[in-house]
């Protein structure tokens, strides 16, 4: 019997041990890598080519929706499936959006874990039971609930999303550089372009659309003073 191929992608190591052990235990799931930020998790999707992605949204370096554009973009066929602590609209919409075929949130029961994983590697859609009421009513393109248009992460291409995170993270121009194999100018051109298109003028403006938009949680930045 073929065995369904999936990659995990956390930040936690207990979590992603945790995970292995009850994925493996399926019989018809094999876990085939791991990865512990979301650029990472890209490059061993490159690689190895899993059937499912098990992601986590919040994490280092690049976050699990950005990843996720990614993924299904370079790798159409494998199918991302999202695992997060955060179970409010705009995050499964943006996961939607953004190609995840699936949601669940972490204090789901461990039962559906593989189902989801079988559901969507079959080419459905798979939620937690507490969340899929609410996805055929979410409005995927929709003002925000105050009834202004809200700036999305979708509106920012794929390398300022990632400048957008290190920054908030609290990364110097100079270490943004080193991380993206970029030039400093570059680093400052993107910072720049990230002001204009969300109308923002300092970092601390930049952290806290970073935080409110879910790129980042604010317990992994740096205080702003």
């Amino acid at each position: 019997m073929k065995r369904i191929r999936v990659l995990l992608a956390d930040d936690h190591t207990i979590v992603r041990e945790g995970l292995r052990v009850l994925l493996e235990a399926e019989g018809d799931i094999e876990v085939v890598g791991e990865a512990e930020n979301g650029r990472q998790a890209v490059q061993l999707a490159k690689r190895l080519h899993p059937d499912v992605a098990l992601m986590d949204i919040a994490m280092p370096l690049l976050n699990g929706l950005e990843a996720t554009r990614r993924i299904v973009k370079a790798i159409p066929a494998t199918r991302v499936l999202i695992l997060s602590a955060h179970g409010d609209d705009e995050y499964i919409r943006r996961a939607i959006l953004l190609g995840a075929a699936g949601y669940l949130i972490k204090q789901t029961s461990a039962e559906f874990l593989g189902r989801a994983v079988r559901e969507i590697q079959k080419g459905n859609t798979f939620f937690s039971p507490s969340i899929a009421n609410r996805v055929h009513s979410l409005s995927l393109g929709a003002p925000d609930g105050r009834g202004a248009p809200k700036k999305k992460v979708a509106d920012l291409s794929s390398r300022e999303v990632e400048v957008l995170q290190l920054v908030a993270e609290g990364r110097a121009n100079k270490q943004v550089a080193q991380e993206l194999g970029i030039s400093i100018k570059t680093v400052e051109k993107h910072r720049q372009r990230l002001m204009s298109k969300l109308d923002l003028h300092d970092t601390a403006g930049l952290t806290r659309y970073a935080i409110a938009a879910g790129i980042i949680e604010s317990r992994v930045q740096r205080t702003i003073i």
